[in-house]
């Protein structure tokens, strides 16, 4: 094996990414160093790599979360893998496992967790290194390229609708038909749900129904409110909001029915608007929802292993990541881009 790798490092936040030749990392204790084959890239890398939120990761340090490849090296106490394995490294890199969010099922909200591609190295780079406990075992009939999103966008609209407590044959309002958008609504459809998208480009809407939509709504429109409330016999059962607009959130609140959950995954900056009246006297929940525990990712995987879930990737080199973020930062990305690796 070669004793260098090629990565993408932050070096400085809100500036290009840097092409670099590192030493390949050695696994240690519990470890596996994972020969990167695809990583796909996630609106958070772009948040990582311009330092927008308030816990920054330290620099330098690799992005990249939804790295799929082949386990090259197993540390030691590692049983469950060996090498030559197909997995995947996600955004949970690991947790403490004996806090109480931990011990009850819900690791994501572990005060200790570190994350990939933020708190630790990421995936970006030939070789990554991940916890043995989290890595996914990933299925062996889809390409590396077509599951990476499924380790970051898949499992967190499949967790995210979860989380909505709508069951098949009621409605889902989807808003936002982008990266994640169009993994979720393919993932509503597979759990039986009828899906209504908005978003406001047509060829976002046409991307929808040609996922299984019954209905599409511009959300620009002034009476795209109404139009869902029409066609679901009084508000979606379940909104999901994987928009990162503002306006999106409050959008949201309109077009759940009594009783209703809103769940927002989108993470845009600053607030947004909540008339409590509305909240309060028609008994909405309103949720947030992050990522998803390694049992969401085993069964998001198990819908993407039997076909049921295809992501719209578009391939691109690590040597393009600058321009594929650039992209990303301009909208002008439909469904996922995929980093692939020599």
């Amino acid at each position: 094996m070669a004793q260098t790798m090629r990565a993408a490092l932050v070096r400085e936040f809100g500036r290009p990414l840097v092409l670099e030749d590192l030493p390949i990392p050695s696994p240690g204790p519990g470890e596996l160093l994972v020969r990167i084959a695809a990583s796909g890239v996630c609106h958070t890398d772009l948040h990582a790599a311009d330092g927008d939120w308030a816990v920054k990761p330290a620099l330098p340090f690799i992005p990249g979360h939804e790295g799929a490849g082949v386990v090259a090296a197993v540390g030691a106490g590692v049983t469950a893998f060996r090498e030559g394995d197909r997995v995947g490294i996600p955004w949970l890199h690991d947790a403490c496992g004996a806090c109480e969010y931990c011990t009850s099922g819900w690791e994501t909200l572990c005060a200790r967790q570190r994350t990939t591609g933020y708190l630790v190295n990421g995936t970006f780079a030939e070789y990554c290194l991940g916890t043995a406990a989290f890595v996914a075992a990933l299925p062996g009939q889809v390409a590396f390229a077509d599951i990476a999103p499924v380790l970051c966008a898949g499992v967190t609209t499949y967790k995210a609708i979860r989380e909505t407590e709508a069951v098949a044959g009621q409605w889902l309002a989807l808003i936002g038909v982008g990266g994640l958008g169009h993994v979720a609504l393919q993932y509503a459809r597979a759990l039986g749900l009828q899906v209504v998208a908005l978003d406001v480009g047509a060829a976002k809407l046409e991307l929808a129904r040609a996922l299984g939509a019954e209905a599409v709504v511009d959300a620009a429109a002034p009476d795209a409110a109404r139009q869902v409330l029409k066609l679901t016999g009084g508000g979606a059962h379940g909104v999901l909001v994987t928009a990162a607009a503002a306006a999106a959130f409050s959008q949201a609140l309109r077009l759940v029915r009594r009783r209703g959950t809103v769940v927002f995954v989108g993470l845009p900056p600053g607030n947004f608007e909540t008339r409590i009246l509305d909240v309060v006297l028609k008994r909405i929940t309103i949720r947030g929802s992050i990522v998803g525990t390694r049992r969401d990712l085993a069964e998001a995987l198990a819908f993407a292993a039997d076909g049921r879930i295809r992501t719209h990737v578009r391939r691109a080199p690590l040597a393009e990541v600058n321009a594929v973020l650039g992209d990303l930062r301009a909208g002008r990305i439909e469904g996922r881009v995929v980093l692939e690796l020599p």
